[in-house]
């Protein structure tokens, strides 16, 4: 750094200290604006990551298949059970695991109840979806037609305040059907599934559909063969399950598609954060710009003698120019550190995973310079328009 710089940095920070209640009003200003900017984005960023995650523990090569009958079918159970297992055979298709939702609410032990959605399932389904157990075993193939289920981890949570301690071994009733529990879910994130697995009573695909009013199988989750891509998995399903006019309507839906469906909506998310922040840091771009005006007028004297002195108009103008881009450059740093405590706050209060943007915090301290040069530009060039003379005189 040469000494015309140094010198031109100490005279800005001086004027700076000089006038210290109006610095540190623009310096709030700043920071305010420069901490909203990077506070969220850095949180828009996190919820796009939490949400992503959720989708990404099923792993990227799950598909959902929706299937739907058109109003007035002649035969609404079209497709069976081992149908949707048939799906395994395609090319594409590593594994397939249907299952039919009812709902209703269940009583355990005759003492808690609660509203639950009641799942029909293949033994393949736990491994799909990632489904692990606390106590006790999954639904196996070997169930078949049995009165077994698995409950999920809520349902397992409302009875235990009831007072029922070992729930494997209990009954459990849903819509006047009794059942046996065989074992208790862990916690389990919801992510593309269809259902809420912690509010959920899981029993054989098989037994269901003999006690379901509505049995036909609308859902399928199917795992993808290696190096399969789930455009053409999609089209394979497709016209595997297409039947004529009375058959159904399929739609799938593949993690890697939701997923960049999702990248976009968050993309979306942040630049309307990002724009939101930005009015404040504008607001405090005038309040730098209203500092810089004032200390123009109180210093005309001394830019008189500077010019009179032989200082040039671009000298008095980049004197200005520092001391505005100074002042918006500090209060960008506050502004980072501020984002960043906010941020760790929100993380903290949510249980989300504590990051940080650094495009966000670059950003911030880009646009504080840039405001700096922007709002003090107007000041600065006033100030190096001044009439020495007149200056000298006071006016």
């Amino acid at each position: 750094m040469t000494r015309l710089a140094r010198a031109n940095l100490k005279e800005a920070a001086s004027s700076l200290l000089a006038g210290r209640q109006r610095t540190l009003l623009a310096l709030i200003g700043i920071a305010v604006g420069v901490g909203s900017v990077v506070a969220m984005m850095s949180v828009g960023i996190i919820v796009r990551d939490e949400s992503l995650s959720k989708f990404r523990e099923l792993g990227t090569d799950i598909l959902s298949v929706s299937l739907r009958y058109a109003e007035g079918a002649k035969d609404r159970s079209v497709v069976t059970t081992d149908d949707a297992l048939g799906l395994a055979a395609l090319p594409t298709i590593a594994r397939a695991a249907p299952y039919v939702i009812s709902h209703g609410q269940a009583s355990l032990a005759g003492k808690a109840v609660l509203e639950v959605s009641v799942i029909g399932a293949t033994a393949a389904m736990a491994d799909l979806n990632k489904l692990k157990v606390e106590s006790g075993r999954h639904i196996s193939d070997l169930d078949h037609r049995r009165y077994f289920c698995v409950v999920g981890s809520e349902v397992a949570a409302v009875a235990r305040a009831a007072g029922i301690g070992r729930i494997v071994g209990e009954s459990v009733t849903v819509e006047g059907v009794v059942y046996t529990a065989v074992g208790v879910l862990r916690r389990t994130p919801r992510g593309m599934r269809r259902f809420d697995a912690d509010r959920a009573v899981i029993i054989p695909i098989s037994t269901a559909r003999r006690v379901f009013t509505w049995p036909e199988i609308r859902d399928i989750t199917a795992r993808m063969s290696e190096g399969a891509h789930h455009v053409a998995a999609a089209r394979e399903i497709g016209d595997y399950f297409r039947r004529g006019p009375d058959g159904p309507v399929v739609r799938v839906e593949s993690a890697e598609e939701l997923i960049e469906r999702m990248y976009e909506q968050m993309r979306l998310f942040a630049l309307l954060l990002g724009s939101v922040g930005s009015i404040s840091l504008f607001v405090g771009g005038i309040g730098v710009m209203n500092v810089m005006l004032v200390s123009v007028t109180e210093r005309r004297l001394e830019i008189g003698i500077r010019r009179a002195l032989g200082a040039r108009r671009a000298d008095i103008q980049s004197q200005f120019l520092i001391e505005s881009v100074m002042l918006s450059t500090v209060g960008g740093l506050i502004g980072i550190g501020a984002g960043v405590a906010a941020t760790w706050g929100i993380c903290e209060f949510t249980g989300w995973t504590f990051r940080v943007s650094t495009q966000a915090m670059g950003l911030g301290v880009g646009v504080a310079g840039a405001a700096g040069v922007l709002f003090g530009f107007s000041p600065a060039y006033q100030a190096a328009r001044l009439d020495p003379v007149a200056a000298l005189r006071g006016r």
